[in-house]
Order: structure tokens, then C-alpha cells, then sequence
């Protein structure tokens, strides 16, 4: 998952960055609404966690912006105020859930994560394929029932490939969706990434590596994967 931040006050936008690195969420920063804008139109992200008191273009303009796209992305709400009737112009806005400050990072985290279930329609929070177990909540990854200890950048890449469900996923919308605006678009992080995660998961090789093309969980029977390598 990938969010981008809008939140002007820098000490409270880093300590969400990085609070999110740790649950192994892709965070950029935007201080302002023209760069919020900005990125908006260059990134594309999961979900847009929006304060309404920002510089320059209002929060409010940031979010009209992200409805009119027509992107679906959704929006949680930031803000100091815990009025009613603040949070009823919000949600009119288009926002699709709301936190006041001061709150507990974790639970942004639970509601980024309900936000980006949502996002999926009726896709499962916990999800399963070729005998992999990822619960996003917990945070846990299983394989055949056996629990697999991962890395944060090892478990987002891991997601974004089963929630494509055996899709293949390109080396850029893996470097786009589980790492942040300052990984470098020639690096080797992805090929490397995927590359310790296929053995931490174990053999048979459930990552298969599609060339030219990308990356995908293999939902070949174990047996047919065996004999394939």
C-alpha cells in the first residue's frame, strides 16, 4: 500500500511516515496543497490521508480534486477539530473516514488498512492463494501453515503480488506501490527484494519471475511447479 500524507506541520507528518514504514505502508510527505496537487497527478496511490488546514490550496481543494479524478481513491480526514458538523462538510466532500487529533498511530493504521479492504470491494482482509496466508492486520504471512518471518519491504511486495491474484506485476508498480518517492527508479531493490522473499518463503518457488514482464504468485499446482523448477 501507498499513501500519500497532507499534513503541513513536518514533526507530525515524519512521525506518520515513519510510524507507517514500521506496518510496512509506502508514505510520501506534502506539506502544502500545491504539492499535494502535484503529486496527486504524478503518483498513484491507495489512499490520500488529508489534513483540511493546509497552505495554499485548502484540504478541502485537495479533496474535491481527488473525487473529481474519478480515481476512487479513498480519503481519511485529519483534523484538530471534533465538531459534528465538521466532519459532516468532510464526509460531504467526499471523505471516507475521519480521525481527530491527537490519535494513536495504530489505530490510522487499522483504518488505512479497512480503507484500502474497502477499496477492493468484497476482497477478503485476510487472503490466501497458492498456499500463501497474508493477514494484513497482524501482519503475519503463513505458507502451507507455516509461519514465514519477513522484512517490512519483503511483506509489502509480497502483498501488492497477491493482490493481484496471479497477475503480473511489473518491476515499476512494484517499486511504485511498496516504496516511497525517494527509491530510485534504476535501482536493483526490487529484483533483490523479490529475490530474498522467493527463499524466505521456501521451495517449490512460489514467485514466479515472467521475463521481459514482471512478477507473479505462481497458482500452479505444487506438483507442476516441481516439475517446471
Amino acid at each position: 500500500m501507498r499513501v500519500l500524507i497532507v499534513e503541513d506541520e513536518p514533526y507530525m507528518a515524519d512521525a506518520i511516515r515513519d510510524g507507517l514504514r514500521l506496518e510496512a505502508i509506502a508514505a510520501d510527505i506534502a506539506g502544502d496543497g500545491d504539492t499535494a496537487l502535484e503529486m496527486l497527478s504524478i503518483n498513484a496511490y491507495d489512499i490520500a490521508v488529508l489534513d483540511r488546514d493546509i497552505p495554499g490550496p485548502s484540504g478541502d481543494t485537495v479533496a474535491e480534486s481527488i473525487v473529481a479524478s474519478g480515481s476512487g481513491m479513498p480519503i481519511l480526514m485529519l483534523t484538530a477539530a471534533d465538531r459534528l458538523d465538521e466532519k459532516a462538510s468532510g464526509f460531504e466532500l467526499g471523505a471516507d473516514d475521519y480521525l481527530t487529533k491527537p490519535f494513536e498511530l495504530q489505530e490510522l493504521v487499522l483504518r488505512l488498512r479497512a480503507l484500502d479492504r474497502r477499496r477492493g470491494h468484497s476482497r477478503p482482509p485476510v487472503r490466501e492463494i497458492a498456499g500463501l496466508r497474508l493477514d494484513p492486520f497482524r501482519r503475519e504471512v503463513f505458507r502451507n501453515g507455516r509461519y514465514v518471518a519477513l522484512t517490512r519491504k519483503q511483506f509489502a511486495v509480497l502483498e501488492v503480488l497477491i493482490a493481484a491474484e496471479g497477475g503480473v506485476v511489473s518491476a515499476e508498480d512494484l517499486l511504485e506501490r511498496a516504496w516511497d518517492e525517494n527509491a530510485d527508479p534504476f535501482t536493483n531493490a526490487v529484483r533483490i527484494t523479490v529475490s530474498a522473499l522467493r527463499k524466505r518463503l521456501g521451495e517449490p518457488w512460489v514467485i514466479a519471475t515472467v521475463p521481459g514482464v514482471g512478477y507473479r504468485i505462481d497458482t500452479a499446482p505444487e506438483d507442476r511447479r516441481d516439475e517446471h523448477g
